[in-house]
């Protein structure tokens, strides 16, 4: 199992690609990108790329949490 080596909210660029959003979490980087597609997750595309901004992951995150 991976694990998060990301230890302060603070140290997190403004918005997180595949790499960085699989550090965060402890997933693969597969993993980060099935999530990034998946429908309610939010990701943008900026050009061809697919990236998260970390305000965004935090309100997801806690949305999700409350569940």
């Amino acid at each position: 199992m991976l694990q998060s080596i990301v230890t302060s909210y603070d140290e997190l660029p403004l918005f997180l690609n595949a790499k960085k959003l699989s550090e965060v979490l402890g997933i693969s980087i597969s993993s980060a990108y099935e999530l990034m597609n998946e429908k309610d997750f939010p990701s943008i595309r900026i050009g061809k790329r697919l990236v998260v901004p970390k305000e965004n992951l935090r309100q997801w995150t806690e949305e999700k949490t409350k569940k």
